[in-house]
Formats: C-alpha cells, structure tokens, sequence
C-alpha cells in the first residue's frame, strides 16, 4: 500500500542461541528494553509523519492557488482555505509536540508519554492532511501522477508501525493515570 521504497521483510529465528557475550543488556531484560527502544522510534515515526503531512500542505496550497474555476485560483474558495487552515494547525500541533518529546529525550529525561503523544498526533495528522489534500485537489489527487496519494499510501502505516494509534492512548493514558494517580 505505501512506504514502497522500503524493502521489508520477515525474520525468523527457531531454536537460536545467542552467546552470552552478545546480550544487549542483561537476561531476562529483552522486553523492557524492547518496550524503551520503541519510545525513541515514536519519535523517529513522528518525524517521517511530519514530513508527510507537511508535503501534503505544500502540495495543497500549490495546487489551490494554480487551479482555476470560474477565473479565480480555487484559494479564493472558503471552504479550500479552511481546509489548508486546518491542516496547518495539524503540522504545527504535531511538530510542536515531537519536538518537545526530542527534547526530552535528548535531556535525558522520561518521554514515554510525550513520544506517544507526538506518534499519535503526526501520524493522525499525516493521513488526515493526505486525506485533504486529495480533497483539495479533486479528481486530480487520486491520480499516480500526482504526489497527494502516494502521501496518502505513505501515511497510513505511521498510524500502525511502532504501536498502532489505539496503543499510543493507551501509552498516554496509563502514564497520565500515574501522574494524577490518588
């Protein structure tokens, strides 16, 4: 469906045994590390999100202000202007929020909730901004020649790899739980 430039494939490993002097970490401890590796991944799936939804703005506003109906860009449209308005806002929030979590990694201090949050709110806002701008394009953006639905394509699996958007709320909502815990 999407991310067609990454080859990806199965892995399978039976009856494997790794050496000790090869453990990442101690044994015993796979899951818990596995579990704090996909915090920092959140963060690199937000960024690819970003981007998606930032070229499906950039895509949008192009096409809004060269497409003409009745002699006026269809930028001249409200309802085309509150589209791209709300997919600002969308990249904006998004960004806003993967920075904060970058930074709060980079600070070397706990992140888990604000990588779920800034993977929940890019992806989400990567597919609903693909999801516009196939909308302000018209017939045009269901097209291949077109960029607006490959951005499509690509963002729907933001909103699945390294924890589906349902389990970043969970994410969220178990750390937000222990912060108000009584």
């Amino acid at each position: 469906l999407g991310i067609r430039a990454s080859s990806t494939g199965n892995l399978i490993f039976e009856d494997c045994r790794v050496p000790k002097a090869n453990l990442l970490g101690r044994l015993g401890d796979g899951f818990k590390l596995a579990m704090s590796t996909l915090d920092g991944g959140r963060i690199g799936i937000a960024g690819q999100a970003l981007g998606i939804a930032k070229a499906s703005l950039e895509c949008a506003a192009h096409y809004a202000q060269t497409r003409k109906t009745f002699d006026a860009p269809i930028a001249k449209h409200q309802a085309i202007q509150f589209l791209l308005a709300d997919m600002a806002v969308r990249l904006e929030s998004a960004r806003l929020l993967t920075h904060r979590a970058a930074n709060l990694k980079s600070a070397k201090r706990p992140y888990t909730k604000e990588a779920a949050m800034a993977k929940l709110a890019a992806s989400e806002a990567a597919t609903a901004n693909a999801h516009a701008a196939i909308q302000v394009l018209g017939g045009m953006g269901y097209v291949t020649e077109m960029p607006a639905e490959r951005y499509y394509r690509d963002a729907r699996i933001t909103e699945i790899y390294e924890g589906t958007s349902e389990i970043q709320r969970l994410v969220i909502a178990g750390q937000v739980l222990k912060e108000f815990a009584i």
